[in-house]
């Protein structure tokens, strides 16, 4: 038992203790409520009336009990209908947004310009004293609060990337609102829960005292403490005890819904290092792969991404040949990521491809533009034939579905296997990304893996359907060098277990590139600027900028550590010429009036620089 279940222990047991004895009070062997014994009235506790009695001479524990059911019964079933009808407008809210949004939470919002308390009285007064009027009316105070928590916390899920990965294998909006972000908003549902029955316990006891809520000889806590207080002075005991039921079962359950935010929360990420380690080689350097007559797996031609009229990746061209790596590599913000969002359809919905073509060989041998399909032809590719690896594997995996659930979902979206074939495929992908003991894995949550497991989970997930050309999003960035190299490695065994399989491999890391690419292409400011063989252009590079990169890291092999001077300009203040200019050691006048063209320093080297041959 971890220590989050541990915590469950004491509030679970008193909530359950008083829950059962309220339930109970039906069997158990109490006196009468109504029962009256006028001689005796405000008698102390004794061995027949153990809290003793009220102004009537009635058992206090005996209604203290029965109380307790008509305040829970209250508290809780208000609390429930609003958290039904408050979750359903924040979830669809949250998640359509435009029209939805005003129709559902901007229209539940209204109420809350009202105060709690004269709106509960309002609904009562007109419905009448008694339990199902004060129902709805906690009701309707209580449902905005929950509309608002979870369309806050629907804003949070929604643009993450296992949400992503829902929309774009087609999954239907309801669905996707039930099973993968409901329970993800669960936790801030709880802690609402708990305010809310604590809320309606008081409001509940406060319209009973004002002889508004239950409606006698029913008894309920408000109406104890309302009969109690003309009494303080002969019997203050009859005040103490609704108090405490009060007080203690609000307590208890703000305590208990607290501990359960903890334990259930999906979100809450594992402390410690991989649970596996293999010893560290070092990959020799990649074999140059053949020229063949083969056409290229993905030729990118002239391809431009914007936001509106803001350009981000420009005229970009690059061609990658069937069991090639080609590194894309840059500071952030150069485009490379929305290059490989682009090939894949996964482009923001404010970001669209404004112009080029991605030419992409299906396995039957036809020519596809990956820039020209819609969501349903790009949907039957993706995962498919095309498939990508992203960068933040605890983002990407639904933190509420195991994983081989997941993994499961993947190959069921392009395949037809199932039963046991399809846990056998599962069981095969997880030992085959090295991930050890894929029986017991294959039930864990993600939150239950390290960081080095969570990515090999995510790269099963994209190899599911053996993919033609795989994009790898900075897979190792937020893992630690040993962990690293583990994943290079793998990409390396995948490589040589799928030779035709082509690699786009999306980094910052040179040493990384060193390690596994065949070929380079570098982009600054969302363009090319060079592009060739990995040993060629880090031996010799083209480009300023490439050759400042180099310079700038360890493995560079200088003597000396150089920055680069200034940052990458923003999108909206692109300067002209050359966008590399205003940092450059070599510009001239020619730099900065003039776009410099795409040239061939060698057969199979691009730069695009006035002074190429002057760089190395």
């Amino acid at each position: 038992m971890n220590a989050a279940a541990r915590k469950l222990i004491l509030p679970g047991t008193i909530a359950t203790l008083i829950v059962v004895i309220v339930l109970a009070a039906p069997i158990l062997p109490l006196a009468d409520v109504r029962e009256m014994d006028i001689p005796n009235r405000f008698a102390g506790p004794s061995a027949a009336h153990w809290l003793g009695q009220d102004e009537f001479g009635r058992d206090v524990l005996a209604r203290l009990i029965w109380g307790g059911q008509a305040s829970l019964f209250i508290a809780v079933g208000s609390a429930l209908a609003a958290a039904t009808i408050g979750t359903t407008l924040g979830l669809l809210g949250g998640y359509f947004r435009g029209a939805v949004e005003l129709l559902t939470v901007r229209a539940a919002e209204i109420i809350l310009c009202l105060p709690p308390l004269l709106l509960a009285l309002l609904v009562v007064t007109i419905l009448g004293a008694g339990t199902w009027p004060l129902i709805l009316a906690l009701t309707i105070l209580y449902t905005p609060n929950y509309a608002r928590v979870v369309y806050a916390a629907t804003q949070q899920v929604r643009g993450l990337d296992f949400v992503t990965a829902q929309r774009a294998m087609g999954t239907h909006p309801l669905t996707i609102l039930m099973r993968t972000i409901l329970p993800n908003v669960m936790p801030p549902l709880l802690v609402q829960m708990s305010l809310i029955v604590a809320s309606a316990m008081v409001i509940e006891s406060g319209l009973s005292f004002l002889g508004l809520g239950v409606v006698p000889p029913t008894p309920s806590w408000g109406l104890m403490i309302r009969a109690a207080r003309s009494a303080m002075e002969v019997s203050p005991l009859l005040l103490v005890w609704p108090s405490l039921a009060l007080a203690g079962t609000i307590l208890t359950f703000n305590l208990l819904c607290d501990r359960l935010q903890s334990a259930l929360d999906p979100r809450s990420i594992t402390a410690g290092g991989a649970l596996w380690l293999r010893r560290r080689t070092r990959r020799a350097a990649p074999a140059p792969v053949p020229a063949t007559d083969q056409p290229p797996l993905l030729e990118i031609k002239e391809l431009s991404v914007a936001a509106q009229d803001l350009e981000l990746v420009r005229r970009v061209s690059l061609t990658v040949r069937p069991g090639e790596t080609l590194a894309l590599v840059g500071e952030s913000g150069s485009g490379k990521t929305l290059t490989g969002l682009a090939m894949t359809g996964l482009l923001p919905d404010t970001l669209h491809v404004t112009g080029g073509s991605a030419l992409y060989t299906g396995r039957g041998g036809d020519r596809i533009d990956l820039a020209a399909l819609d969501e349903d032809a790009i949907r039957r590719l993706r995962g498919n034939e095309i498939s990508m690896v992203f960068q933040d594997a605890a983002a990407a995996l639904n933190p509420v579905l195991r994983i081989g659930d997941q993994v499961a979902e993947a190959i069921s979206a392009h395949q037809t296997l199932d039963g046991a074939a399809l846990q056998n495929r599962v069981l095969e992908l997880l030992r085959h990304v090295g991930i050890p003991d894929p029986e017991r894995r294959a039930r864990a949550n993600p939150h239950e893996l390290s960081g080095g497991q969570r990515q090999r989970a995510m790269i099963a997930v994209a190899i599911a359907n053996n993919p033609r050309l795989l994009i790898a999003d900075e897979p190792t960035t937020a893992l630690d060098p040993t962990i690293q190299a583990q994943i290079l490695q793998l990409f390396a065994q995948l490589k040589r277990d799928t030779p035709e399989m082509g690699m786009i491999f999306v980094t910052h890391d040179l040493a990384v590139v060193a390690e596994i690419a065949d070929r380079v292409t570098v982009m600054y400011a969302g363009e090319v600027i060079e592009e060739g063989p990995v040993a060629e252009v880090f031996s010799c590079p083209r480009h300023p900028y490439t050759a400042a990169l180099i310079a700038s890291v360890p493995e560079g092999g200088a003597e000396r550590l150089v920055a680069i001077p200034g940052t990458v300009p923003s999108p909206r203040n692109m300067p002209e010429g050359c966008r590399f200019a205003p940092r450059c050691a070599f510009v001239q006048a020619t730099c900065r009036e003039n776009v410099p063209p795409a040239t061939r320093p060698s057969i199979d080297r691009i730069t695009r620089c006035f002074r190429w041959e002057e760089v190395t």
